[in-house]
C-alpha cells in the first residue's frame, strides 16, 4: 500500500547515522534524499567492518552506558530508545543475523559490513529514499536552504522541510568526513568542541633497538593509566604503540598529554602472574643462560616484551625489582597520532546546543546525529551503537517536526 509523501527531508552524510535517519524519515512517508560528497556511501563503515563488523555489545545497558564517560547521560535517552537489542533485531530484519562473540561483542554472522550495507541500501530504495553522490555540503543560504557543489562543480540549492546533518567527525578524512562543517555551524552561533583524535595510537620516541620490533604484538597484557586498567593486546608500531587496549585508554591519555606535554602509561607484561610468584621464578639460578633467554624461560616473556623492558633503562639485577619492572613497566607517550589516522574523533556540537530530539536550538528544522555530536567511546560496538541510536532519534524527531509543521 503506497502513501502520499507528507513533506520533504534531506540527510547530509551517508554513514550509519545518516542512513538510519533516512530510513526512519522514509518510513514516516517523507520524500527523502541523502546527499554525500563521496562516490559511494558508508566508506568508513565498510573500513570498520574489514576485520569483522562489531555492531554493538551484549552487556547489560547500565554497564554499556559507562563506555560513554561524560557524555553518557546525554546519550542515554537515545540509546534507551534504540538499544543494542533493537539494533540486532533491525539487522536480523534486513536478513543479516548477528551473534555474540566470546568477548560479549556483537557481530553479523557473515562477519562483514558489505552484505549488511547492500541489504540496507536495497531497503532504502524500496522505501523511496534517493541518494545524490558527489555532492559536497557548503552550508546554508539566508533562507536556510542547503548549498552543495556537485561533481561537475555546479552550485546546487536544496530546500526541505527538515534537514538531518550526519557529516561525521574528522578521522579518516579520505573516506568522507573531514570536519569541514564546523565553520558553518560555528558561524551560526553553535558551540563546537574541538575535534580531537580518539581510539588512536600514541607516538613514543623508541630506541633503534626497539624499532626492530615494529609490527610485533604484545599479547595478554594489562595497560594502566590513572584509575583505569585495561586487559587485552597492544601492538608495537614504528611510531609507538597501538591496539585495542591502547585505544580504550586513548581519551584520558590524549587529554593528559594536552595538559602536561606527555603521559606515562604502565604495562603489566604478565598480568596473570603475581609479583611474588614472578620474583620467585626470577630468583632461580640462571646458570650460563643469557639474560634474554632466562627472562624468556623463567618469566615467559617474548623477545619484544624483553626489548620493551630494556627501553626503561638497564634491567635491575635484584629479582624483586626486575619483577616490579615486568609488572609495572613505564612507557612515556609523547603525542597522540594525528586525527586523520585515528579510528574516531572526540568533540563536536555541544549537547547544550540541541534539544531532546537533537534539533539545533538556533536552527529550527535542522537536526544533528552521529559523530558530529560531542561524545566519544571506545571500540567494541559502542561507537556504532551511538551512531545508529542518534540517527534513529534524529529521524524520528525530524519526521515529527515536519508532520507538526504540515499539520
Amino acid at each position: 500500500m503506497s502513501h502520499p509523501h507528507s513533506g520533504t527531508a534531506i540527510v547530509i552524510g551517508g554513514g550509519p547515522a545518516g542512513l538510519m535517519a533516512a530510513e526512519i524519515l522514509a518510513r514516516n512517508h517523507l520524500n527523502v534524499t541523502v546527499y554525500d560528497r563521496m562516490p559511494s556511501l558508508a566508506r568508513k563503515f565498510l573500513l570498520a567492518g574489514r576485520g569483522g563488523l562489531n555492531l554493538t555489545h551484549s552487556e547489560p545497558l547500565e554497564r554499556f552506558m559507562q563506555a560513554y564517560g561524560a557524555a553518557a547521560e546525554h546519550l542515554r535517552p537515545f540509546i534507551e530508545a534504540f538499544p543494542p537489542q533493537a539494533l540486532r533485531a533491525w539487522s536480523e530484519d534486513l536478513g543479516v543475523p548477528t551473534f555474540v562473540g566470546s568477548s560479549g561483542r556483537v557481530f553479523p554472522k557473515s562477519f562483514k559490513a558489505s552484505p549488511l550495507l547492500r541489504a540496507w541500501l536495497r531497503r532504502l530504495e524500496s522505501l523511496g529514499a534517493r541518494v545524490q553522490y558527489r555532492h559536497r555540503f557548503d552550508g546554508f543560504d539566508a533562507q536556510g536552504r542547503a548549498l552543495f557543489t556537485n561533481g561537475t562543480g555546479e552550485q546546487i540549492i536544496v530546500a526541505a522541510d527538515a534537514t538531518v546533518l550526519a557529516l561525521g567527525g574528522a578521522s579518516w578524512p579520505r573516506l568522507g568526513s573531514d570536519g569541514g562543517w564546523r565553520q558553518t555551524l560555528a558561524a551560526a552561533g553553535m558551540t563546537i568542541a574541538p575535534l580531537r583524535p580518539s581510539n588512536c595510537g600514541f607516538e613514543i620516541d623508541w630506541s633503534p633497538q626497539l624499532q626492530r620490533f615494529a609490527g610485533a604484538p604484545l599479547k595478554n597484557v594489562a595497560l594502566s593509566f590513572g584509575p583505569r586498567t585495561v586487559r587485552g593486546e597492544a601492538m608495537i608500531a614504528g611510531y609507538g604503540l597501538e591496539g585495542g587496549s591502547v585505544y580504550a585508554l586513548s581519551g584520558p591519555l590524549r587529554d593528559a598529554i594536552a595538559q602536561d606535554g606527555s603521559a606515562t602509561l604502565h604495562v603489566d607484561l604478565r598480568p596473570d602472574v603475581s609479583a611474588e610468584a614472578l620474583t620467585s621464578k626470577l630468583a632461580a639460578d640462571r646458570g650460563k643462560a643469557s639474560l634474554s633467554n632466562f627472562l624468556r624461560k623463567a618469566a615467559g616473556l617474548t623477545p619484544q616484551a624483553i626489548a620493551l623492558l630494556r627501553e626503561a633503562g638497564p634491567l635491575p639485577v635484584e629479582p624483586a625489582l626486575l619483577a616490579a619492572r615486568i609488572k609495572h613497566l613505564p612507557l612515556k607517550l609523547e603525542r597522540p597520532r594525528p586525527i586523520a589516522r585515528a579510528i574516531s574523533s572526540a568533540g563536536g556540537v555541544a549537547f547544550e546546543d540541541v534539544d531532546n530530539g537533537l534539533m539545533l536550538k538556533r536552527m529550527p528544522g535542522v537536526f544533528v546525529a552521529g559523530e558530529m555530536l560531542d561524545w566519544e567511546a571506545p571500540t567494541g560496538g559502542y561507537l556504532l551503537q551511538a551512531c545508529f541510536s542518534t540517527g534513529f532519534a534524529a529521524g524520528e524527531a525530524a519526521a515529527k517536526w515536519v508532520k507538526r509543521d504540515k499539520g
